[in-house]
């Protein structure tokens, strides 16, 4: 039995059809803290879940002199890496407000300037747990929840900067207030961290 062969189907459609979908769409973009905000929630669940055991480490590890002094060294510069970057962001948010750069000079200057802000966030906790706090003092509890609401902010503004690169200009009203919060929310913070840890030092 013969078969024709303008029956077959051409091998360019039997290669097209055989192909995977995903191959055309390319490789699945990895899940990022910013996506949405559920994964901002997970993102701070485990945030919280971090400081409650860097809170724990702290009531149970006796740091020697020579590890206390590193630890302090370390808290310095971690709070000149963070607090100094957070100044540099909110110095391009000015510099956009003026109207001597673009908004899109802005979001990608603040983008690059995530990665030196959580650095010295963390620094500044796990270096804590290293010093001693007194946990049953106010001065103590109030930074803890400074630096508590501190990670919240920073990783809705993710999400917030995130949502301005996609946003067409002029930004809406919502999106200008949602950033002034974030930013006011932040200085408040990183000041009140420092002053209430000088303050405890002080005792």
């Amino acid at each position: 039995m013969e078969v024709s062969v303008s029956a077959m189907p051409p091998k360019s459609s039997v290669s097209r059809r055989s192909a995977p979908a995903l191959s055309a769409a390319g490789p699945a973009r990895p899940l990022s803290p910013n996506d949405s905000w559920w994964t901002v929630a997970a993102s701070a669940v485990t945030a919280c879940l971090g400081l409650s055991a860097c809170a724990w480490v702290s009531l149970h590890l006796h740091a020697d002199p020579a590890l206390h002094s590193a630890a302090l060294f370390v808290h310095l510069a971690s709070l000149i890496l963070g607090f100094g970057a957070v100044l540099a962001a909110d110095y391009c948010a000015l510099l956009w407000m003026s109207g001597r750069c673009t908004l899109r000079e802005t979001l990608d200057s603040t983008a690059r300037l995530h990665v030196p802000i959580w650095s010295g966030l963390v620094g500044l906790v796990v270096s804590g747990a290293m010093l001693h706090p007194d946990l049953a003092s106010n001065l103590t509890r109030t930074k803890l929840a400074l630096v508590l609401i501190l990670t919240l902010n920073g990783l809705q503004a993710g999400l917030l900067n995130k949502r301005m690169h996609g946003e067409a200009t002029p930004l809406a009203r919502r999106t200008l207030i949602w950033g002034a919060a974030t930013a006011l929310v932040s200085q408040v913070c990183w000041w009140g961290a420092v002053v209430t840890g000088f303050t405890n030092n002080q005792h």
